[in-house]
C-alpha cells in the first residue's frame, strides 16, 4: 500500500522531485523530524503519563481508581485484583502489569503511601525492598479505603470535566474533586523528557491545617503549621531550616534522612528499623559489604536482614572495642543510611507543567477546589430549582385537586391528559408529566401538607445556594469546614521526626605525608622504589630485573604526588607516602599490581609534583606537541583512575614534565632537526588533546626521538631553532638516539 507524505519540505532542494503518493524517500531535516515525531511525544508523555497534577494523581492512578469506585468496591468487599486489572483496561490499555504495577504502589501493603488509597490482602511486596517481589495479580485482593471517599464524593455531580475513555466507549474523570491536598499528603515521582516531578509526602493533618491557615491569611508562615515531610517509613530529618524553607517558596531543594537505630549491649548488635525512602535494605547491605571488603570498614563483623512480618530490621554485629553510635556516623557518611530526598515539585497546571512550591501547590489547589465546590453548588442547585418547578405546579394541582381529577376523568385519550392539565391549570408539560404520574394514594392531607412544606424548604435551600455561588468567602467556609472534617477522621501522628542541630561527622582527612626527602626510582618495566638517603649511601648497586633499567630517579618531598601514565592512555594517581620505604637491594613494588591496572596495561611514563603547577609536554610520532597543565589532572575527590588521559590518535615518542618553558631538540627519521621552545604551543586543559604540529613532515617520515636541548650533545643548537611552527627542521646527520621516556 502506497503511504502518502504527511507534509512536504518547505524548502524543495535542486534536482529532486518531491511527488505526491509516490513512495519516494526523501532526505528531511532532523529539526523538521524532530518537531513533527518527537515533539508529540515528548508533549504526550510529560502532560499525558509522567507527571502529576493537581489532584496529586497521574492518569494511570486516576484510571485505576475511578475503575475501582465503578466496581463498588469502595464500600463492598475485596475482588481479586486480576478483575480490577482487566476491568482497568477499558481505560487504560497499556497491558496488565503496568496497571497491576500501578496498583501495588498505592496498596497498603506495599507501604510507599502515607494514605494508601488501595485496600489490599496478600503479598503486594514492600517498597523499602528490591528484592522482595508482589504476588501475582490473581492470587491477591482488593478494594479501596475508606479515604479514597474522599476523591469521589462530589464525582457525580459536576464537580469535574469527565472525558471520553481512548475509544470512545464511556467517560472517565479528567481530574478527582479531590477534598484535601492529596498532591502533597502522598509522595509521587515522576519521569518524562527532559523534565521530572518528585513530591515527598507531607503530614495530612498538618498540610490541612496549613491550607486553612493560609486561606484565612495569605502571609501566614508555612513553617509554623507544616513542620517538614513526613516519609511512610520513618526515620530522622536532619532539620535546616533554611532549606526547608527554600522548598516551601520554590519546590526545589534537598532534605537530608537519617535511618533510626537501636544498640542491644548484650548481643553487640545495631539494630536498623526505619531508613531513609530513597533507598532499599539490599541497597545498604550490599554497601556495607562492599566497604568491609575494601577495608574501609573494620568494625562490622557481620549485617543480616531480619525483616519479618512486624516490619523492617536490618542487624550489624559489632566486634569488641567498638562504639555503636561512632560507628553509626561512619555508616551514616558512607552508606545510604543517610541520604538525601531530593525535591522537585514539578507539577501539571492546566496541562503546562510548572515547578513550584507549597505555597503555590497549596495556592493552586484552592482555586481548583473553590470551582470543584462551586460546580458541585450549581448541579445541587440546579436539581432542587428542577424539583421546585414540579411541586410547584403541583401545589397548583392541589388548589382544585377535584377539579383536576374530574379533568383527568373526563379526557377521553391518555395522550391528551397531559395537554388539558397544562390548559386547565396554566403549567408546563414537565409539571404536568409530574401530576398525571402521582398515584392515587398520595392524593390526602397528609401528602398535600408534605409537598406545601418541602417547597417552602426548597425554596430556602435555593436561597442559600445562590447567596454561596454569590459569595467567595461562604464557598472557603465549605472548604475549610471540609478540611476539619478530614482531619478529624483521616489524621494520624508524624512518623518522620526531627533532629535538631546536628553537628555531622566529615569524613576523615587524610593524614599529612611527611615530607622528609626520599629517592624515588622508577624503571622501564614499572617497578618503583623509594629509599631514605641515608639507606641509599649504604647501598651497593641497584638489583633490577634482567634486561631492566631506570628510567627515572631523583630526590624529591615525601609529600610529593605521583602520576603513572599507561600504554593504555590511563593515568593512575598515587602519593610518594603511599609506598613503603625500602631498599637498593629489592626490585621495589610492581606499579600495575600496586594500582591495580588492568591486564597488559603498563606504565610509561611518572610525574611528579606537590602542587600540580608544572606541565605536562608531549611528542608524538606525527610531529605534534601536546602542552597540558598538570592541573587538569588534579581532582578535588579521591580519584585514583582517570581515563582518557592523552591522546591515542598517534604513537607517543616523549613525554617530559617542565616548570615553565623548556627547549627541545627533534629529530625525524628523515634526518632532520629542529630546536623548539615550548613557549610556541599554546597549554590546553584538555586531556586528550591531540597538540600543535610542530615539525613537519614529509610522506612518511616520522618524528624519531626527542632530547631536552640542555642534554643534547649537539655543537651550535641555535642553528636549528626555529621561531614558529609548524618548521619542517633543518637537514642534519647529526647522531641522536631515540629518546628514552623519561
Amino acid at each position: 500500500m502506497k503511504k502518502k507524505a504527511t507534509k512536504k519540505p518547505a524548502e524543495k532542494k535542486s534536482g529532486e522531485a518531491y511527488i505526491e503518493g509516490s513512495g519516494k524517500v526523501v532526505e528531511t531535516d532532523i529539526v523538521t523530524t524532530l518537531e513533527e515525531n518527537y515533539m508529540p511525544y515528548a508533549m504526550s508523555v510529560i502532560v499525558s503519563r509522567a507527571l502529576p497534577e493537581i489532584d496529586g494523581f497521574k492518569p494511570s492512578h486516576r484510571k485505576l481508581l475511578y475503575t475501582m469506585y465503578k466496581m463498588g468496591l469502595l464500600t463492598g468487599a475485596r475482588t481479586k485484583s486480576a478483575n480490577i486489572v482487566g476491568q482497568t483496561m477499558r481505560l487504560n490499555p497499556h497491558g496488565d502489569a503496568a496497571i497491576y504495577e500501578t496498583m501495588v504502589r498505592l496498596a497498603r501493603g506495599n507501604e510507599a503511601l502515607l494514605h494508601p488509597y488501595v485496600d489490599s490482602k496478600g503479598n503486594f511486596g514492600k517498597a523499602y525492598s528490591r528484592d522482595m517481589a508482589y504476588a501475582a495479580s490473581r492470587y491477591t485482593e482488593a478494594k479501596l479505603e475508606s479515604i479514597s471517599g474522599e476523591l469521589f464524593a462530589e464525582i457525580d455531580k459536576d464537580a469535574v470535566d469527565m472525558v471520553p475513555n481512548y475509544d470512545n466507549t464511556m467517560l472517565e474523570p479528567s481530574l478527582f474533586p479531590v477534598r484535601f491536598p492529596a498532591v502533597l499528603v502522598n509522595s509521587n515521582f515522576g519521569l518524562a523528557v527532559s523534565m521530572a516531578s518528585n513530591i515527598c509526602s507531607f503530614n495530612l493533618a498538618e498540610v490541612c491545617e496549613t491550607t486553612i491557615a493560609l486561606m484565612k491569611n495569605p502571609e501566614h508562615n508555612a513553617l509554623s503549621t507544616l513542620k517538614g515531610p513526613d516519609f511512610p517509613g520513618g526515620g530522622y530529618i536532619l532539620y535546616d531550616e533554611k532549606e526547608m524553607d527554600r522548598i516551601y517558596r520554590t519546590g526545589v531543594g534537598a532534605v537530608k534522612v537519617r535511618s533510626v537505630y537501636s544498640f542491644d549491649k548484650d548481643a553487640r548488635c545495631i539494630e536498623v528499623t526505619q531508613i531513609p525512602p530513597t533507598t532499599t535494605v539490599e541497597a545498604i547491605i550490599d554497601k556495607v559489604v562492599e566497604l568491609v571488603k575494601d577495608g574501609k570498614i573494620k568494625e562490622i563483623s557481620d549485617v543480616r536482614d531480619e525483616t519479618d512480618l512486624s516490619g523492617l530490621r536490618l542487624a550489624f554485629d559489632l566486634k569488641k572495642g567498638y562504639d555503636a553510635d561512632a560507628v553509626m556516623q561512619k555508616l551514616f557518611r558512607l552508606t545510604p543510611l543517610q541520604d538525601n530526598f531530593n525535591c522537585n515539585f514539578n507539577v501539571l497546571i492546566a496541562g503546562t507543567p510548572k515547578v513550584m512550591g507549597v505555597y503555590e501547590i497549596i495556592s493552586e489547589w484552592t482555586a481548583f477546589r473553590r470551582q470543584c465546590v462551586k460546580r458541585r453548588v450549581y448541579f445541587d442547585l440546579q436539581k432542587k430549582k428542577e424539583k421546585l418547578h414540579l411541586l410547584l405546579g403541583l401545589k397548583k394541582i392541589l388548589l382544585d385537586i377535584d377539579y383536576a381529577i374530574k379533568l383527568i376523568r373526563e379526557t377521553e385519550e391518555e395522550t391528551e391528559v397531559v395537554p388539558n392539565l397544562m390548559i386547565g391549570f396554566g403549567i408546563d408539560e414537565q409539571q404536568a408529566e409530574y401530576v398525571a404520574e402521582i398515584k392515587l394514594r398520595h392524593i390526602n392531607r397528609e401528602y398535600i401538607l408534605k409537598r406545601t412544606q418541602e417547597t417552602d424548604d426548597l425554596a430556602k435551600e435555593i436561597k442559600e445556594m445562590e447567596d454561596i455561588l454569590a459569595d467567595d468567602r461562604k464557598i472557603g467556609d465549605i472548604i475549610i469546614s471540609e478540611l476539619e472534617e478530614i482531619i478529624s477522621k483521616y489524621s494520624q501522628p508524624r512518623r518522620t521526626m526531627f533532629l535538631y542541630d546536628v553537628q555531622e561527622t566529615a569524613e576523615p582527612e587524610e593524614e599529612a605525608a611527611d615530607s622528609t626527602p626520599v629517592n624515588i626510582f622508577f624503571t622501564r618495566e614499572g617497578y618503583f622504589k623509594k629509599i631514605t638517603p641515608k639507606s641509599l649511601r649504604m647501598s651497593g648497586e641497584q638489583k633490577l630485573k634482567e634486561n631492566d633499567e631506570i628510567l627515572y630517579s631523583a630526590e624529591v618531598s615525601g609529600a610529593s604526588e605521583l602520576l603513572f601514565f599507561t600504554n593504555k592512555f590511563q593515568c593512575y594517581k598515587s602519593r610518594c607516602a603511599d609506598f613503603a620505604e625500602t631498599k637498593a637491594s629489592v626490585m621495589g613494588d610492581f606499579i600495575p599490581a600496586k594500582l591495580g591496572m588492568e591486564d597488559g596495561e603498563l606504565p610509561v611514563f611518572m610525574a611528579v609534583t606537590e602542587k600540580y603547577r608544572e606541565t605536562l609536554v608531549i611528542f608524538f610520532r606525527n610531529g605534534k606537541c601536546a602542552k597540558i597543565p598538570l592541573s587538569s589532572y588534579e581532582t578535588k575527590t579521591k580519584r585514583k583512575k582517570l581515563a582518557n588521559a592523552y591522546s591515542d590518535l598517534s604513537e607517543t615518542v616523549a613525554m617530559f614534565v617542565v616548570d615553565g618553558e623548556a627547549d627541545f631538540v627533534l629529530k625525524s627519521d628523515a634526518g632532520r632537526v629542529l630546536l623548539f621552545n615550548t613557549a610556541l604551543v599554546l597549554a590546553k586543559s584538555t586531556r586528550d588533546t591531540q597538540g600543535v604540529q610542530v615539525m613537519r613532515l614529509t610522506k612518511g617520515a616520522q618524528l624519531l626521538s626527542v632530547y631536552p636541548a640542555d642534554t643534547a650533545d649537539i655543537k651550535d643548537p641555535e642553528q636549528f631553532r626555529i621561531k614558529s611552527v609548524p618548521s619542517g627542521g633543518t637537514a642534519s646527520d647529526i647522531d641522536i638516539d631515540q629518546l628514552k621516556l623519561i
